[in-house]
C-alpha cells in the first residue's frame, strides 16, 4: 500500500489529458508512483522550487516537461499541481 495519498489540481487533471495524448503517461505514472511512495525519493532527482511555487518540488517528465508537486506531510498527501510545462 502506499504512504502518500495523491491528490491533483484542476490544473493538473487538464494536464494529464494533454500528457496522455503526447505519450508521457508511462513516465508520468512512474513519477506518480514514486511520489506515492516517497516523494523525497533521490532519484529521480528533484528541485526545490521558489518564487511563486515556493514550497512545492518538480521532477523532470522529459526535456521539456515537469511534474510540480506539493508535499502535505502531516496529511500524507502530495498535491500533484502541474504535470506539464511549467513555462507557460
Amino acid at each position: 500500500m502506499s504512504k502518500y495519498k495523491l491528490v491533483y489540481t484542476k490544473k493538473a487533471k487538464q494536464d494529464a489529458k494533454k500528457a496522455a495524448s503526447s505519450g508521457l503517461r508511462p513516465k508520468i505514472e512512474e513519477l506518480l508512483n514514486i511520489l506515492k511512495e516517497n516523494p523525497f525519493e533521490e532519484y529521480p532527482p528533484y528541485e526545490k522550487l521558489v518564487g511563486s511555487l515556493e514550497g512545492a518540488y518538480s521532477r523532470r517528465i522529459n526535456i521539456q516537461h515537469r511534474l510540480v508537486y506539493q508535499v502535505l506531510e502531516n496529511e500524507k498527501t502530495v498535491k500533484v499541481i502541474r504535470m506539464w510545462t511549467h513555462y507557460d
